[in-house]
């Protein structure tokens, strides 16, 4: 995998702080083997999520501090960065206004989730307010929610506006079941996907991770799957995604 410049815009690597991995040293071995796979930057994004994962900016932050430091000296590592997976709720929208959400490096990106089973109420609106302040929306696996399985219109709509989606790559090999796997396989082909990242939590993600990549290399040939995998990742920490 050398020469590869991948880029991965969704992991969970930063120990102990959500559902991701646990230590440090399944924290490095999870991005050793990314690195392996061809990725040069990984940027961590843990949950912040009310009741579920009461994150703030200043913890994250601090304990992406104290892993950089521990893993100053170690081989084989990809660039590490930091961002957040935010849950869409009007406590995102309030953190994003006071400058307490924790965007993408660079600030031009921000990472969202929904609810599985629902669309947030006024999204398009709140969307917009995001971009006034130069935050684009950044939606995190859309395959997932059921609104967009029954009507991609729901998710077009968004990307319209300006947001753009994210392609979990172990969607495609079946991960969280068949609907997922056959909605990230008609998103693919109607070209409704931005970027793809892994969304990988422990070490024993990658095999499914690998795979993923080579069944999206299948669906859409080399070149557009670097794209997705390369490129256009870079275009959201730069904020050069063209509307």
């Amino acid at each position: 995998m050398t020469g590869l410049a991948r880029c991965d815009l969704h992991c969970h690597y930063l120990p102990g702080v959500d559902d991701g991995v646990r230590t440090l040293q399944e924290g490095v071995a999870l991005c050793r083997g990314l690195k392996a796979l061809g990725y040069s930057t990984v940027v961590a994004t843990p949950h912040i999520r009310p009741g579920m994962f009461d994150n703030r900016k200043p913890q994250l932050e601090a304990a992406f501090a104290e892993l950089c430091d521990a893993t100053r000296a170690e081989p084989g590592l990809p660039e590490l960065g930091l961002a957040a997976e935010h849950f869409c709720d009007d406590m995102f929208f309030g953190l994003l206004e006071r400058g307490a959400a924790l965007p993408y490096p660079g600030g031009h990106a921000a990472l969202i989730e929904f609810a599985a089973d629902r669309m947030p109420l006024r999204i398009s609106e709140q969307f917009f307010r995001m971009q006034v302040r130069g935050v684009r929306p950044v939606i995190a696996h859309p395959e997932r929610y059921s609104p967009v399985w029954k009507d991609d219109e729901v998710l077009r709509a968004l990307i319209e506006r300006g947001a753009v989606a994210l392609l979990d790559l172990m969607a495609l090999i079946g991960k969280y079941g068949r609907r997922p796997q056959r909605c990230a396989e008609d998103l693919l082909d109607q070209d409704l996907y931005f970027a793809a990242c892994s969304d990988s939590h422990k070490p024993e993600d990658l095999d499914g991770v690998e795979r993923g990549i080579a069944r999206l290399i299948e669906l859409v040939g080399p070149e557009y799957a670097e794209l997705l995998l390369s490129d256009r990742p870079r275009q959201i920490l730069a904020g050069t995604v063209q509307d």
